[in-house]
């Protein structure tokens, strides 16, 4: 998010046919609660177009990075990284220690984010694995609510650059109007 170290969204695993969705909802969480970019390996690379669209319609910055494979992103990351699973320690119990590193002590964060079974070196080259319940739940859920603990509801009111649209708020209806018009 503008200001604060880098947030990268590490999405682990895609699995065709099933994670189209589930993948490009990852992207698209990640770029609106303040992260600042999203990398998808393997078959997630799929949905990278999808997510740029909505970054170049709605504004950003954004960014969408593919990979190949997902272990060199781990292994040389130069930063905090956070692995999201529901057999993590409690974001209650974790966040502020993760919201010092971050922002405190200036470092990168790479939030990683999995799809099927996640290997088990990921839970030992994770600097936290955190769990947001320890319940089975989505892990667009879980990286939403990471993500708004990590920046304590000031993504909320992040400004978008560039947009060709914007949505504009209101009790009823739907409204979106072009950037020029606003």
């Amino acid at each position: 998010m503008q200001g604060d170290p880098e947030v990268a969204v590490l999405r682990l695993g895609h699995r065709p046919g099933r994670d189209e969705r589930i993948t490009t909802h990852v992207g698209l969480t990640a770029r609106a609660l303040g992260a600042d970019r999203v990398i998808l390996a393997g078959d997630g690379a799929s949905r990278a177009e999808t997510i740029a669209d909505i970054t170049e319609r709605f504004g950003g910055p954004f960014a969408v990075d593919t990979v190949e494979s997902w272990r060199p992103i781990l292994r040389e990351w130069e930063g905090k990284i956070v692995h999201l699973t529901m057999y993590g320690e409690e974001v209650q119990t974790v966040e502020d220690g993760i919201r010092e590193a971050h922002r405190e002590r200036r470092e990168p964060l790479l939030v990683v984010v999995g799809a099927e079974k996640v290997p088990f070196d990921v839970y030992e080259d994770a600097d936290w694995n955190v769990g947001v319940t320890n319940q089975p739940h989505s892990e667009i859920a879980s990286l939403a609510v990471f993500l708004d603990r990590l920046f304590e509801g000031r993504e909320l009111d992040r400004e978008w650059e560039d947009a060709e649209k914007v949505v504009v708020p209101q009790a009823v209806g739907k409204r979106v109007v072009e950037a020029d018009d606003e």
